[in-house]
């Protein structure tokens, strides 16, 4: 019986630290493809209202980017390019976080061309 239950713990513990791991990164996923959709349907926006935007999406997401987290590119080819990168905490086991470095990458071909800033 005390065999069966510490196999359980053990199983618990895994499926915990599984669906912690899993509910980090379906976050990092939603916040760059938001990211990706904000800087490619946003060439009339200026890099400052995309910053912003990057801001809110990652509060809405609740990735800890900070403010100087990132930065915004434009290329004179219609490209824009938002590169950063944030750890985010991940509770893996009662009392351990694991510090999980993400890097965001978003390089999109606009669909008009960008306005100056």
């Amino acid at each position: 019986m005390l065999k069966l239950l510490l196999k359980l713990a053990v199983a618990a513990l895994i499926a915990n630290a599984a669906y912690r791991l899993g509910t980090a990164y379906l976050s990092y996923y939603r916040f760059t493809d938001a990211v990706a959709q904000t800087a490619q349907f946003g060439p009339d926006r200026s890099r400052a209202e995309i910053h912003r935007r990057v801001l809110e999406l990652a509060s809405q997401y609740d990735v800890p980017l900070t403010e100087d987290g990132f930065t915004i590119r434009r290329t004179e080819n219609s490209h824009t390019i938002v590169d950063g990168g944030y750890t985010q905490k991940v509770d893996l086991l009662p009392g351990y976080q694991y510090p999980w470095p993400f890097t965001v990458h978003v390089d999109v071909f606009t669909v008009k061309a960008p306005r100056p800033d």
